[in-house]
């Protein structure tokens, strides 16, 4: 496509040519941040049976509605053992919490509201029990006929204890995209190395690699190629054939040195779309690998580099891995913004307080290159094209870092 598309549009023609990554079963205790392909039922009722919720006195709420203020102590039952059960109406239990509720009882006055001594158990003046007081009720949670989780959500860490609660040892989720990124040009030297007053520290690869991670994506290497065809031709043919993913940052322009096109094309990558109607980041390639891999080529402007990554690439690995596709989130500007030709990502932070929770307060670049600036922020709008500009209030899709 030589067209430049609008970012709808090559939202929409990227996840049309993705290949979905296929599950693996790993122990739970290797899940976090993986994404559940399985629907997962309940074991049982959750809870599993009347359960305690406070450490206390369990006793009969209608021997309280009699009139009982004194009761003698049967014996005490703590989490995980076998239930007593109340021989008299006369008689409270003592319980710990996480016990099964004592058959007999069926309301735990809490320990702060009675007095024991010389087993025998007195309330005080101010004490209730009414039904049900400090109990989860049996399958109040769950029951096995209803699902507890469902294919496409990612695990965290109460999600990982569902799947415990479940009694999974292991579980279905998608295999990890291998993701190579790789940054090009002579001009870049790592930290740490000295540099001349001609070149730059290579740092998009190192923001590139961070948000993944902070992503969750964790299958992740780099690389950085001289701009040497030869070379260059050998190590992107070695990428291809050992990940699922490239992601490029600069060489995919059409300047002199600009080598990435042309060597993708003669390994095999198809070109499917190159430009799309925004700023910053217009020169955005996308192509895919013989074998369907998905390969992103992200402006070299650091500024660009963030914001393609996450408007685009982060997106697709989620579709890779079969997430299930959640809204975006969506905040109103803190102040007006100027008109834009074309759909305009702005670095914003948010600004939470009491009189103004959730708002996005401008923080524009100098330029694409003034990485400096995106310090500090939360993420980026979205602005779609519009000649009058961006009032106060306008609700704009944000996507965080």
């Amino acid at each position: 496509m030589s067209k430049s598309l609008t970012p709808g549009q090559a939202t929409e023609v990227i996840r049309a040519r993705l290949t979905s990554l296929p599950p693996e079963t790993r122990s739970i205790r290797e899940c976090l941040g993986g994404v559940l392909r399985q629907t997962v039922m309940a074991e049982r009722d959750n809870p599993p049976f009347d359960r305690v919720c406070m450490d206390g006195a369990a006793v009969s709420s209608q021997a309280f509605v009699d009139g009982a203020r004194h009761f003698t102590l049967q014996g005490t039952q703590a989490a995980g053992a076998v239930p007593l059960v109340l021989d008299s109406a006369a008689s409270a239990i003592e319980i710990m919490t996480g016990a099964v509720l004592p058959p007999g009882t069926d309301c735990v006055i809490p320990l702060e509201e009675y007095e024991l001594a010389d087993g025998r158990i007195t309330l005080n003046s101010d004490a209730t029990a009414e039904p049900w007081r400090n109990i989860q009720r049996r399958g109040s949670d769950s029951s096995p006929d209803v699902p507890m989780l469902l294919e496409g959500v990612r695990l965290g860490a109460a999600e990982v204890a569902v799947l415990a609660s479940a009694g999974l040892a292991r579980a279905r989720v998608s295999r990890q995209p291998r993701i190579r990124v790789i940054s090009t040009g002579d001009e870049l030297v790592e930290p740490g190395l000295p540099i001349a007053d001609h070149q730059i520290r290579r740092s998009n690869a190192y923001a590139v690699v961070a948000a993944l991670q902070a992503h969750r994506y964790h299958h992740v290497e780099d690389d950085h190629l001289q701009d040497d065809p030869a070379l260059m031709r050998q190590r992107l043919g070695e990428h291809l054939a050992h990940n699922d993913v490239l992601v490029l940052s600069g060489g995919v322009s059409k300047g002199k040195f600009d080598y990435v096109p042309d060597t993708l094309k003669q390994l095999g990558v198809e070109e499917v779309f190159y430009q799309v109607a925004q700023r910053p980041g217009r020169p955005m390639w996308f192509g895919v690998g013989p074998q369907g891999q998905a390969v992103f080529g992200l402006p070299g402007n650091p500024v660009s580099t963030l914001i393609c990554l996450l408007r685009y690439v982060i997106p697709a690995l989620d579709v890779m891995t079969a997430a299930l596709k959640l809204g975006c989130e969506r905040v109103a500007l803190a102040a007006p913004v100027g008109p834009r030709r074309m759909t305009y990502f702005m670095p914003v932070k948010l600004v939470r307080d009491a009189q103004s929770p959730g708002l996005a307060m401008p923080h524009a670049p100098s330029g694409s290159g003034d990485f400096l600036a995106l310090a500090g922020t939360d993420g980026f709008v979205e602005l779609p094209p519009s000649p009058e500009g961006y009032p106060e209030g306008f609700l704009a899709d944000f996507y965080r870092w």
